[in-house]
C-alpha cells in the first residue's frame, strides 16, 4: 500500500535482484463499458421479474432501475477499475493492493467472461478485469510459467 488508508491500483512489490516486467495487463475501457452494458441488461430484466411476480402494474419501472443502478455504479467507480494494473514478471505476478503471486503458486488460470482469474494453489484467487483479449492474456502468463519450469 502507498502512505495512505487507499490501496494502490497499481503494483507496489519491489522487483527482486534480476527480476524484469515481461508484460503488463491494463483493463479496456470499450471492454468495460460492454460489460457493464450486459450486466444492465441482466439488471433490468430482473427487476422487471420481480416485480411482475409481485403483481405490481408498473413493471417498466424495474427496468428504469435497473439501468440506473447499473450506469451509475459503472461511471463511480470506472476510474479505480481502469487504472488497474498488473504486471507479469519472469518470476511473478504483481498485482494491485500488493498482491504478489509467484508463477510457480499458480494452480489454474480461467476465463470469466472478459476477466482472467487466478487460482494458487493455497485457494487464493485474483481477477485480471477487463481484458480485451482475455484468451492472449491468459496465454501469456502460461508461456511465461512455462518458461520457468524449463
Amino acid at each position: 500500500m502507498n502512505g495512505s488508508m487507499i490501496p494502490s491500483m497499481t503494483p507496489t512489490a519491489t522487483l527482486q535482484d534480476g527480476e524484469t516486467v515481461q508484460q503488463s495487463f491494463t483493463p479496456d475501457r470499450s471492454t468495460y463499458w460492454r460489460d457493464h452494458a450486459g450486466l444492465a441488461a441482466v439488471a433490468m430484466a430482473l427487476g422487471m421479474a420481480i416485480l411482475w411476480l409481485m403483481g405490481n402494474p408498473h413493471i417498466w419501472t424495474g427496468a428504469v432501475g435497473g439501468l440506473a443502478a447499473v450506469v451509475i455504479r459503472g461511471g463511480y467507480v470506472a476510474s479505480d477499475e481502469l487504472s488497474v494494473r498488473w504486471d507479469l514478471t519472469d518470476r511473478r505476478l504483481l498485482g494491485p493492493g500488493g498482491r504478489a503471486v509467484r508463477l510457480g503458486e499458480i494452480k489454474a488460470l480461467n476465463r470469466l467472461g472478459s476477466a482472467v482469474q487466478v487460482i494458487t494453489h493455497t485457494g487464493d484467487k485474483h481477477l485480471i478485469k477487463c481484458q480485451k483479449d482475455g484468451t492472449a492474456t491468459r496465454a501469456r502468463i502460461e508461456r511465461v510459467m512455462a518458461g520457468r519450469r524449463g
